[in-house]
């Protein structure tokens, strides 16, 4: 699996290389700037990109925006997003085009090698995963009007997990009911935000991108 690597502190940046490469990732650029990703984003065409937010020159949203242009390009391109703290409008500008492959993870979670290299994983087969601490914030503003207001508080922390990436089985483990339960409960998640009846599993990615940024 080849990435892009984005991140303009050297020392973080090559433990991320070596950490990627020690789970048999094949790391195609590791750059330190917006332009150097821009150009490694057009030319390697990555199976998935690890990028900070803030990257020289401009220390604002320098990464993010190359990480948009890059999905406009190539639409659907799988982009993991570091940052320090939890930026609503950045996860937000993230999700807006609706496709899948997208995470937002905060630095701490770096540290946790098996987690990391899970979501990278993850956003790279298209799926999602998003921080807790992301996703709740993200929630706390939703209006209760909307189709996610619909939801009941169970179905409220299914979609949750799912937004972290979790699979059926993992999701009954922690709430502590079967897989049949979660199985319901998804159903009607998916019933509640229209989203028809497909064998596609990524009606799971556009049920957790509906709830985090549409309503």
């Amino acid at each position: 699996m080849r990435v892009v690597l984005a991140e303009d502190l050297f020392l973080l940046r090559d433990g991320l290389v070596r950490l990627l490469e020690a789970y048999d990732f094949e790391i195609a650029a590791a750059v330190e700037s917006g332009p150097e990703l821009s150009r490694a984003l057009a030319e390697l065409r990555p199976d998935v990109a690890v990028v900070d937010v803030r990257l020289p020159p401009s220390f604002t949203d320098e990464g993010l925006q190359c990480a948009l242009a890059a999905r406009r390009e190539t639409p659907g391109l799988p982009v993991l997003v570091l940052s320090q703290h939890v930026e609503q409008l950045y996860a937000r500008e993230l999700l807006a085009d609706g496709s899948g492959g997208v995470g937002y993870l905060l630095k701490d979670r770096v540290f946790d090698a098996d987690q990391f290299v899970d979501a990278v994983r993850r956003v790279a087969a298209g799926g999602t995963a998003m921080d807790p601490q992301v996703i709740s914030q993200l929630l706390s503003r939703r209006s209760q009007d909307r189709p996610m207001g619909r939801l009941t508080p169970r179905e409220r922390e299914v979609i949750e997990l799912m937004a972290q990436g979790r699979s059926n089985a993992a999701i009954a483990a922690q709430l502590h009911v079967t897989e049949r339960a979660v199985a319901k409960h998804t159903s009607n998640i998916f019933g509640k935000l229209g989203l028809p009846p497909s064998d596609d599993d990524n009606r799971r990615v556009l049920a957790v991108l509906a709830y985090l940024d549409r309503g």
